[in-house]
């Protein structure tokens, strides 16, 4: 029995899932590293760019800093702090700005109360808790033959599926927060239209990693399914 859950067709799902995600974010980095050695005819840097796009946004109480490491930009809306990378940080490059206005659309939404970014932090503890216990209920569920098997089954995916939730929320987030940089950097003059085209190309890459995110995780979820799809409430 424990040799047939190790290897079982359904680890397909599981396989082209991984591969989604590995060409998704090799796609990113080569998009990324391409429009990386071009520079903008602004001359700005992310961080620059990054200032320019809050102030106009009228955006005073969030904080451009710097943070280690390639492509880890990001929003904490926490702390109301833009972090952004080795990579985009003092970068004047159309890929660099592009991913620091991306992120100060992240701040936008923020500000404005964008309804699904709020969703989203909201099942953000659902969403990490669920997915550290689903796996070890489900397979104590598998493993033991008893009346509460089924029930810690089906506890088991339904903690899961907020995982994949948290995933399917992320695209508009994502989406619209790269919508709002394109518009601003070209409403702004900051990019120009030829510009503009360049970085819709990195932030459509690197959209293309949250869809492969979110089809992993429902791939994984219906394997969670059909592996416990014939045990029945007894």
């Amino acid at each position: 029995m424990p040799f047939y859950y190790y290897f079982d067709p359904t680890y397909s799902l599981v396989l082209i899932g991984l591969i989604l995600c590995v060409l998704a974010s090799a796609r990113v980095r080569s998009t990324y590293a391409k429009y990386a050695r071009v520079r903008s005819r602004s001359g700005m840097t992310g961080k620059e760019a990054a200032e320019r796009i809050l102030r106009g946004a009228g955006i005073y109480d969030v904080r451009v800093e710097h943070v280690g490491g390639n492509l880890t930009d990001h929003y904490d809306p926490r702390s109301k702090v833009l972090r952004l990378s080795d990579a985009t940080y003092q970068s004047a490059s159309v890929a660099a700005v592009g991913v620091a206005a991306h992120e100060c659309g992240h701040a936008i939404q923020h500000t404005k109360g964008y309804a699904p970014l709020r969703i989203r932090s909201a099942i953000v503890p659902i969403a990490n808790f669920g997915s550290a216990i689903a796996w070890p209920l489900i397979l104590f569920g598998l493993l033991f033959n008893s009346r509460s098997s089924y029930m810690l089954i089906q506890i088991g995916i339904i903690a899961f599926s907020f995982a994949v939730l948290f995933q399917i929320v992320t695209l508009p987030v994502e989406f619209n927060a790269s919508n709002r940089a394109v518009r601003i950097l070209g409403e702004s003059g900051i990019l120009s239209a030829d510009e503009l085209s360049m970085t819709r190309k990195v932030l459509g890459a690197a959209a293309l990693t949250y869809v492969a995110g979110a089809a992993s995780a429902i791939l994984q979820l219906l394997r969670i399914i059909l592996l416990t799809g014939g045990r029945r409430r007894e």
